[in-house]
């Protein structure tokens, strides 16, 4: 028999099943309730719920409860620092069986081709990679980045079965003013599907954002900023990152009534945070451990994620619906038994059966060989713009101190928590070197470095003594880039990230355990965040207010412009 008759006939009872999975309670996500019944799989697809069916192979899952799997609706699976193969590894036992990805960190390192290798890796992955079209790279014309991508170059990824629509809009003020190359890019999904990325915008600014056709928005971070956008149509995502931490502040929106509208992502997450606290499973977990209703918490993890991106194969444990269920050990412990990937158990075996294909973007950090007398300011006045960190958010306050001059040069000041910060574009474009004050790391002594550097990727630091951020810079290129946390002349710890200077090649396991390094580093410095790492990172994103630093110089993102030197 055709597919088609085989999947009727194994519906009906007139063929077993090829998989059955019987003995555990259905959470059917339209009404709240909990249903006997087995689960007939055939293939991929589910073709039978709520009766007796006989299978090929029978799974006994007694005592737990089947939810579809969960869907993370906006992440850059860079920001794991691990490659999709590891991610998928790290997460998919978890629950986790789509990802909807944006991957322009690489692509702001290596172009299309970074695209292209998401796209192949998508291929391999027992989770369902969905490979977004980046549409801001880079973000704006305020950064040197590794390379462009106009709407021709956007044009010709099209057509892989991965995509869905164009990734985050992040170029706000482009929408708004109607920059050509935006409206270029926006013209191509006319109609289709674009994802969203409009901090703080509100009132006739958002209402024109919202009619250009952009339909998510993860950048939400207050209740009443979500609810407005939630009014005008856009399908908010609530985050929870290692850095973007917005889901206690977005809680109280979501019950019964909104999680239609309401779905989950975690945007930027480490390993380590993974092994700490969770993924999506975590989320889901703490939404219901804050009060929301379980309902609400897996509707927003599951259906409403796959109705906002129009994948209609799945979210639900239906006939038709694409095999990815979940057997978790109580709604609220969200703790996963046992994973099903299209029809798929997700095991050791299921992984080492994957295909593969080779990394791109090694070899990517062509940066200046930096001495310390390149980290002083060159200032002559005190008044000195400085970034204040939000520990949990990436939104940014714009200070303003004085700091004396001593020799031509203001100095860090651990006294009043004033750090010297600093990008070098490392792409081998031109070289650049800008500098400027940070408040919030509670650095005392040494130097961290990083090219994980949102969205431009080059090499940022952050630093009491500028030897020391000369010699954290300068092991980076030595690396292919990562990690680096240097004192007194030496190297205390360092992760290497030589796929694009943004992923490793090793298991996630050993990336973990890494991290861990770090963090004890960083803090031995005084460090006082709880990720420092990522959180410098996004210190150098122009597209989220209020102040920033890019290569070419502090941000005012309010004004969306450079600060006179």
């Amino acid at each position: 028999m055709a597919e088609l008759e085989t999947r009727i006939a194994q519906g009906r009872g007139d063929a077993p099943a090829d998989l059955v999975l019987r003995g555990g309670r259905l959470f059917d996500l339209v009404t709240g309730a909990l249903l006997e019944g087995d689960v007939a799989i055939c293939g991929d697809t589910i073709v039978g719920i709520l009766d007796h069916y006989e299978g090929r192979e029978v799974i006994d899952v007694t005592g737990q409860i089947l939810v579809p799997g969960f869907i993370d609706t906006h992440l850059h699976i860079e920001s794991s620092l691990v490659t999709p193969f590891e991610f998928d590894r790290c997460v998919t036992p978890r629950g986790v069986t789509t990802a909807i990805c944006d991957p322009h960190e690489i692509a702001n390192v290596v172009g299309a081709a970074g695209i292209r290798y998401f796209q192949q890796a998508s291929e391999h992955t027992l989770m369902d990679i969905r490979v977004q079209l980046s549409s801001c790279v880079p973000s704006t014309h305020m950064e040197t980045a590794g390379a462009e991508l106009l709407a021709e170059d956007i044009a010709a990824l099209r057509g892989h079965p991965s995509g869905i629509g164009l990734a985050e809009f992040m170029n706000y003020p482009g929408v708004i003013f109607r920059d050509p190359q935006a409206m270029a890019k926006l013209r191509l999904f006319e109609g289709g599907h674009v994802d969203g990325h409009c901090p703080l915008l509100s009132g006739r600014d958002l209402n024109a954002y919202v009619a250009a056709g952009i339909r998510t928005e993860h950048e939400a971070t207050s209740a009443e900023e979500a609810l407005e956008k939630l009014r005008k149509g856009m399908r908010v995502l609530i985050r929870e990152g290692s850095v973007s931490k917005d889901l206690h502040a977005l809680q109280p929106l979501l019950d019964e009534r909104t999680s239609p509208y309401m779905c989950l992502c975690t945007d930027d997450r480490n390993p380590l945070d993974i092994a700490e606290h969770g993924h999506l499973d975590y989320m889901i977990r703490t939404l219901i451990a804050l009060g929301t209703p379980p309902l609400a918490a897996y509707r927003a993890a599951t259906l409403s994620a796959a109705e906002a991106f129009g994948l209609k194969d799945r979210g639900m444990i239906a006939p038709g619906k694409r095999a990815d269920i979940v057997a978790v050990d109580s709604l609220e412990g969200c703790h996963a038994q046992l994973v099903l990937a299209g029809g798929v158990r997700v095991d050791q075996a299921a992984f080492a059966a994957r295909g593969h294909i080779p990394e791109v973007g090694r070899q990517s950090v062509h940066a200046p060989h930096l001495r310390a007398e390149d980290f002083r300011s060159t200032a002559n006045r005190t008044a000195t713009d400085v970034i204040g960190i939000r520990e949990g958010q990436i939104l940014t306050d714009h200070l303003h101190e004085d700091i004396a001059l001593s020799d031509g040069d203001k100095r860090p000041d651990p006294a009043r928590d004033l750090m010297r910060i600093a990008v070098v574009e490392r792409h081998g474009r031109n070289g650049n070197i800008a500098t400027g004050f940070v408040r919030g790391f509670g650095l005392q002594r040494g130097a961290i470095a990083s090219t994980v550097c949102h969205d431009h990727h080059n090499i940022a630091c952050v630093g009491a003594d500028y030897a020391d951020m000369a010699l954290a810079a300068n092991r980076l290129a030595e690396i292919e880039g990562g990690f680096v946390v240097a004192e007194a002349g030496q190297i205390l710890a360092e992760l290497a990230l030589p796929v694009a200077g943004l992923m490793s090649l090793e298991p996630f396991e050993a990336v973990r355990d890494r991290l861990t390094d770090l963090r004890a580093a960083a803090r031995s410095l005084g460090v006082t965040l709880e990720e420092p790492f990522l959180q410098l990172a996004f210190l150098a994103l122009p597209v989220i207010p209020a102040l920033k630093i890019t290569d070419r110089g502090m941000v005012d993102v309010t004004k969306f412009e450079i600060i006179p030197g």
